[in-house]
């Protein structure tokens, strides 16, 4: 299973280390009564999360799947044929459960995991047929390895890390070491020059990380006791620096510099993350969005000069003021929780939705969480067995530079306007609370895991970030708006990379000198485009304007009679249904129930 299986399935891994101690797991709640129907999509789900946890157990141990903490990722030969063998067999049996199955709801669910298998087998098809499989090992073990060291995680869970480490490196009775694994996966395929190596920039990004994992994985044993790590954590460096020097020796000359896809491979990569439209039509939308976007920030920036009391300029002379007045490192989160208290009330007092039972966690990241996520992010909680677990909003503070130098620090999210709108996305109403809420209220593994996509998820996050918007103070105004230019700059920049329409610098000035983001940050994003993502910062767009043409169709269907609170609520109770299914809920669920009789 590649390693993008868990940038889609996953909206980040972070790391507790040399950071304050995350809240402890609040008390249970009480469980929702679990519908009937989703009783038996959730029985269905066990196909597909046999199949994830005998490939990737690192990952189904992290959603709550039990009995997998001691597990490693599968490197082994012939992985990508056993891969799809394994998917064709879960195929059959959920093709044949839906050709019995007569509850609509079911058969929903039964359709979106067939979707998920037959996306996964395609993906898995067209790696194999263009790329070499080159794998990011420190990232790897390192994720592992923290999915069972915080503070969420059981105490009666954190000692597997050692088994899972021992298995790592292999010192574990049947493991070989993974990176002997990963190294002649490489080398099996690096012959065929048909395929394309990896790109130059990954590799030395990922060749600069390495001792930031290693050191991090250090840390969160030392911090959580794990008795007897030694010979396994210097087994792990040493094994570290023998797969970094045979990637400098074999992997390097053998790499691209030219980061582009073939475009059937780039194309599936924006449906993938629920792009379904053309590059070409993407990049006509996210344009137009784009001007009207800076548009109103240039209208705006008077009245939060006004309020700023800062001279009056334009709107890329007020975010440089703004960015001047950044936050201690040890004031930003207090205000951080500060925005969040006060964006709760908004909620409340605004009837924009419902808020989780559970209170939200925000905290910094260190410097090997950003190298493994160098984004704002947030960590979902459990999805299966959850006993109080819940998300994280992980802010990260720079973005570690290949060259080894250190952390290029960002000021694009510890200045006070920024906190509003970054929260409502990551945090409340957004990410946090639509992750919350599936826990919360029941909703099944096929609505919640398998019909994650970037489109589902980003779109609603930047959808609750407009729902914001009018009670923020301007000067929080003026940076949803850029934050949301950026979105559309994403839309536009990530396809005409991939198809040669524009050169890295040209984005560069865009992002710094148009959307206003720091050096490290458009670093960020351009790494994004080429290597670490592509297709996926698109979503963010795509889904916003689906889902805001959702909310349109709705209020002129029902006039007077919409209700936003209600809108918002059903839209998060569907879990991450996929735009035209949500639409076909909408239309025949929720309009019906508000919709006035017929002759009135």
């Amino acid at each position: 299973m590649s390693k993008r299986v868990v940038l889609t399935l996953a909206l980040g891994c972070a790391l507790g280390a040399a950071i304050p101690a995350a809240a402890a797991p609040s008390a249970p709640a009480a469980a929702p009564a679990t519908a009937a129907w989703v009783r038996t999509s959730n029985a269905d789900a066990q196909v597909l999360l046999d199949v994830m946890a005998r490939f990737n157990p690192e990952f189904a141990a992290q959603i709550g799947v039990p009995g997998h903490d001691r597990e490693v990722a599968d490197l082994k030969p012939g992985l990508d044929q056993r891969y799809r063998a394994a998917l064709a067999q879960a195929l059959l049996r959920l093709q044949a459960r839906l050709a019995s199955e007569r509850d609509a709801q079911v058969r929903e669910d039964l359709a979106i995991m067939i979707d998920a298998a037959q996306r996964q087998s395609e993906s898995s098809t067209l790696d194999e047929r263009y790329l070499v499989p080159w794998t990011d090992v420190g990232q790897l073990v390192f994720q592992g390895e923290f999915g069972l060291l915080q503070d969420q995680v059981a105490a009666a869970r954190r000692p597997a890390a050692l088994a899972r480490l021992q298995c790592y490196v292999g010192m574990a009775p049947g493991c070989t070491p993974i990176a002997k694994l990963a190294e002649a996966r490489f080398e099996a395929r690096m012959g065929d020059q048909a395929l394309l190596g990896p790109y130059r920039a990954e590799v030395e990004q990922a060749l600069a990380n390495t001792p930031r994992y290693v050191e991090g994985i250090r840390k969160l044993c030392a911090r959580y006791g794990i008795a007897g790590a030694g010979p396994a954590l210097d087994a792990l460096a040493a094994q570290m620096r023998d797969y970094d020097a045979w990637a400098r020796r074999v992997v390097l000359p053998r790499a691209r510099d030219d980061f582009r896809l073939p475009a059937p491979l780039y194309a599936f990569r924006l449906r993938e993350v629920g792009v379904d439209i053309s590059p070409e039509s993407l990049i006509h939308r996210a344009e137009l969005e784009y001007m009207e976007t800076r548009a109103a920030m240039q209208m705006i920036a008077p009245e939060v000069a006004r309020a700023e009391g800062l001279k009056a300029g334009g709107y890329r002379e007020l975010i440089a003021a703004l960015k001047r007045q950044q936050l201690d490192k040890a004031s930003i989160e207090p205000y951080y929780h500060d925005v969040i208290a006060r964006i709760e009330a908004i909620i409340r007092r605004q009837g924009i939705v419902d808020l989780p039972r559970r209170p939200m966690i925000m905290r910094l990241a260190s410097e090997a969480e950003s190298a493994a996520q160098p984004a704002p992010h947030m960590d979902p909680p459990p999805l299966i067995g959850n006993t109080g677990e819940r998300g994280q909003f992980v802010l990260p503070l720079g973005n570690p530079e290949s060259s080894g130098g250190g952390n290029q620090t960002y000021d694009d999210f510890t200045f006070k306007a920024a906190a509003w709108t970054l929260t409502a996305h990551e945090g409340r109403p957004g990410h946090e609370l639509q992750f919350s809420a599936m826990v919360e209220r029941g909703v099944s593994l096929a609505r919640s895991l398998f019909a994650f996509n970037s489109v589902n998820v980003e779109g609603w996050a930047l959808y609750a970030e407009a729902e914001m918007v009018p009670y923020e103070p301007p000067a929080g105004q003026l940076i949803a708006l850029q934050f949301r230019l950026l979105r559309a700059a994403r839309a536009f920049l990530d396809p005409m990379l991939n198809l040669g329409l524009i050169t890295r610098e040209r984005a560069h000035d865009i992002l710094v000198h148009d959307v206003m983001l720091s050096e490290p940050m458009a670093r960020q994003e351009i790494d994004r485009y080429t290597f670490r993502a592509p297709g996926q910062a698109t979503a963010y767009f795509y889904g916003y304007t689906r889902l805001l043409q959702l909310r349109a169709d709705t209020e002129i269907a029902l006039g007077k009679r919409f209700d936003r609170k209600a809108f918002n609520d059903f839209v998060v109770d569907q879990g991450l249904l996929p735009p035209a299914q949500l639409e076909q809920a909408v239309a025949t669920r929720f309009i019906p129930k508000y919709r006035p009789p017929a002759g009135t």
